[in-house]
């Protein structure tokens, strides 16, 4: 089903896969605790279960439901949320293994986008991961989006997107595991 800006929010996305716009490119997502839905994002992926996903959140409160309790969030980091950067930290105890294929890290983000904070707003930290075939390009376009619609429940109009993904830093390692446009000096 395509959604506009008037009905997104009307829906329930509980056991159910939607596509929407970031600050970046195209996102596939679902709720974290329904590892169903997560399955169904490594599938119309094809996506390795060896890899890992990320997670999106609406606030810095939302970020501290799945770290870990005694993890410190850098502020000279979390300057640069909402935005383009995800971060690495260690991950709390409700965040299955299939979401971070079995490590104990998990990759966090709060987006510059009104629709995605809206939808995680209303809905909470989600899982989500660029909307492509696992090893293509991320899709940046909302007409190539529609190539989903019979895979997903939801797809939200969003319009064409022309960003390149987050940088990804990992907090434990102090090292950039994805250079994006976020520079990160350590």
């Amino acid at each position: 089903m395509i959604l506009t800006k008037n009905n997104y929010l009307n829906i329930n996305i509980d056991n159910k896969v939607i596509v929407f716009p970031t600050d970046t490119v195209y996102g596939i997502g679902c709720k974290y605790q329904d590892i169903k839905a997560v399955k169904r994002i490594y599938e119309i992926k094809n996506r390795d279960y060896s890899k890992p996903m990320a997670m999106l959140c609406y606030s810095l409160e939302q970020v501290k439901q799945i770290v870990s309790r005694d993890v410190k969030l850098e502020k000279d980091l979390t300057k640069y949320w909402p935005g383009k950067l995800t971060l690495i930290y260690k991950k709390n105890e409700d965040i299955s293994d299939i979401i971070t294929a079995n490590k104990d890290t998990v990759g966090v983000r709060i987006p510059n986008n009104a629709i995605a904070l809206n939808l995680l707003k209303k809905h909470g930290p989600m899982v989500v991961t660029s909307l492509n075939e696992s090893n293509e390009p991320p899709i940046i376009k909302f007409e190539d989006a529609l190539v989903y619609e019979d895979k997903v429940d939801y797809i939200v109009v969003g319009g064409n997107l022309n960003n390149q993904p987050s940088t990804v830093y990992d907090t434990i390692n102090k090292i950039v595991l994805r250079q994006g446009d976020v520079k990160i000096k350590k």
